[in-house]
């Protein structure tokens, strides 16, 4: 089955920049949609942005527009997520989602097929 890799987190402190990676060696990821979620201690997994098999279609939790953006690159087979003008709140644990076949919300976490193992983010002073 697909085996997906996150990779980017770490510390930053509030107002900082972080670029998450999503990859998978053995499978090309232009067949999935992929999304982007993440999980705060207590609470529940949120869905943060996704994006279509094409690259052309995106979508953002509200949380996150403006300064969120996620992207594509079919030659390195790799998912991406920037994160500009980090708050406390985005801390969390991020996980990198494909989804085979979507005709739900994209945001919604029941849509997406394999799951990688999540990578954390802090933002911090």
């Amino acid at each position: 089955q697909l085996q997906l890799v996150e990779s980017g987190g770490g510390l930053v402190q509030p107002g900082g920049s972080l670029r998450l990676s999503c990859a998978a060696s053995k499978f090309t990821l232009h067949y999935y949609a992929i999304g982007w979620f993440r999980q705060a201690p207590g609470k529940e997994r949120e869905g943060v942005s996704c994006i279509d098999r094409s690259g052309n279609n995106t979508n953002y939790a509200d949380s996150v527009k403006g300064r969120f953006t996620i992207s594509r690159d079919n030659a390195q087979n790799t998912v991406y997520l920037q994160m500009n003008s980090l708050k406390p709140e985005a801390t969390a644990v991020y996980f990198c989602a494909a989804a085979v076949r979507m005709f739900g919300p994209c945001v919604l976490a029941a849509e997406y097929d394999y799951w990688g193992q999540g990578t954390q983010v802090t933002v911090s002073s």
